[in-house]
């Protein structure tokens, strides 16, 4: 699993296209990006999206504008705005 959460740290700060807010939600954003490098990417019940991992299991995860209070029990994918990059911030194992 590791090595696949740096594939999608790598994928979302390295995108294939730029992310811009006024053209598309940042959820569909990621999306497109993960899909893009053959990412399987799926729903999921109380997250934004989940990616299938080979082999079985899933990677949820939940995106934001805002990197105040994040639920620790879940993977994030922040945009910063100012900065205009987005950046992984990993579950608390």
């Amino acid at each position: 699993m590791e090595k696949v959460l740096k594939v999608i740290e790598d994928v979302i700060t390295n995108p294939p296209i730029p992310h811009e807010p006024y053209k598309q939600s940042l959820k569909n954003w990621v999306m497109y990006c993960l899909r893009d490098r053959g990412f399987i990417v799926v729903y999921a019940q109380r997250c934004d999206f989940a990616v299938e991992v080979k082999g079985g299991g899933k990677l949820y995860f939940k995106v934001t504008n805002n990197a105040v209070d994040l639920d620790d029990n879940i993977n994030w994918i922040v945009w910063d705005g100012a900065a205009k990059k987005a950046s992984l911030i990993l579950q608390v194992q």
